[in-house]
């Protein structure tokens, strides 16, 4: 098969022909860049989920860095969805909002769209997440957030 004609296969179709691509949100800030590495990859060569995850992780904690002022720790993974695979060489952007505050903890979402390596500026959503943490004291027990600021429905 010759490259023009594997272009247009349905079974051989680049991922930019199959995957819409999306505008950035406007919503949210964005919190981290990065670019993963051959040595993040797994044996299919998509790059490993739970690198994925520690980097949602990373992203996650830097809003609620802001509220919580002092030390803090990830309680729960609320919910983590992988809508599409992440490869070597593509920019990766992570997106976060709070979207509550409550006496000791922030729950935040994030969003990872990724530029794939050979068609910049065009944009795929491959992960959202919901994240938990808490404000820890020294002895690493649950400390009150202190001057919260609710994030409400209405100001969502």
């Amino acid at each position: 098969m010759n490259p023009e004609s594997s272009r247009h296969s349905s079974s051989h179709a680049p991922e930019l022909l199959t995957t819409p691509t999306v505008a950035l949100p406007v919503d949210k800030e964005l919190v981290l860049k990065v670019i993963p590495m051959p040595a993040d990859c797994n044996a299919n060569g998509d790059i490993f989920g739970g690198w994925v995850m520690a980097q949602v992780d990373l992203a996650g904690a830097v809003v609620p860095a802001r509220y919580v002022n002092g030390r803090m720790a990830t309680v729960a993974v609320n919910q983590f969805i992988f809508k599409q695979p992440v490869r070597v060489g593509d920019i990766l952007s992570f997106f976060a909002e709070v979207t509550r505050i409550g006496n000791t903890s922030v729950t935040v979402q994030v969003e990872v769209y990724a530029e794939r390596f050979h068609s910049q500026k065009k944009y795929v959503k491959v992960t959202e997440a919901s994240l938990t943490y808490v404000a820890i004291d020294d002895a690493g027990r649950p400390r009150k957030i202190e001057n919260r600021v609710e994030k409400t429905q209405e100001t969502m």
